[in-house]
């Protein structure tokens, strides 16, 4: 399936948590956005993954407060800073799938789902991008097909470990909370279309920023 021709959908929030205490408003549907292009990116959302895209979760994990969000920087990469993400095991859930990345790549465990996005999006890697990684898994992977969701921690700061739980070679050299905005300014190109479509549907979730204007 070329993007051309997905339907572009429009991400309306529902709401997965494990807290009976977070209740959040419904929100009004927005108008139809439009998918968009550029020489270095392919965006689409989907209600399915499409064929030839690798199914990935991202995770969005918001600090107690639900005011900033997580972002590390790439150890091969470290002017790279992202959300944490990775690949769907065969046979497993995305939901589980996110739980177990999270653990993987932070360290974390202490923390509840607050909403999850109810469509997968789509980015293409660039062609210098796509070399590597398909030369590093032997696949031919056109890019990714991310479903999200919104993390809330539950516990401190000092449960985030960068060399995760053990499990996997570390990815992260440093860390940091920042604003949805600064998230996605630091972002690499090609991820940032797919970054603002996902902030934008969890922002109904998130808290203002109180020290954003001082």
């Amino acid at each position: 399936m070329t993007v051309a021709a997905a339907r572009c959908l429009i991400l309306t929030p529902t709401i997965s948590s494990s807290s009976a205490a977070l209740r959040l408003p419904r929100i009004a549907r927005r108008r139809p956005l439009s998918c968009s292009a550029s020489p270095l990116a392919v965006f689409a959302t989907m209600d399915s993954p499409p064929e030839g895209y690798r199914t990935n979760v991202g995770i969005c994990l918001a600090d107690p407060s639900l005011t900033k969000i997580f972002s590390a920087s790439r150890i091969d990469i470290p002017t790279a800073w992202q959300m944490p993400q990775g690949g769907i095991d065969p046979g497993e859930e995305p939901r589980a799938a996110a739980v177990r990345e999270l653990r993987e790549e932070t360290g974390v465990r202490s923390a509840e789902i607050v909403a999850e996005a109810p469509n997968w999006l789509t980015y293409d890697f660039p062609a210098d991008v796509k070399d590597k990684l398909n030369a590093r898994w032997g696949t031919n992977w056109k890019g990714q097909a991310q479903k999200w969701f919104l993390f809330r921690l539950t516990g401190g700061d000092e449960e985030i470990n960068l060399m995760g739980d053990g499990s996997e070679k570390p990815e992260f050299s440093e860390w940091a909370w920042m604003t949805p905005q600064q998230v996605i300014e630091k972002a690499v190109d090609f991820k940032k279309p797919v970054y603002e479509e996902t902030l934008k549907h969890f922002a109904p979730y998130l808290q203002s920023d109180p020290t954003a204007s001082s």
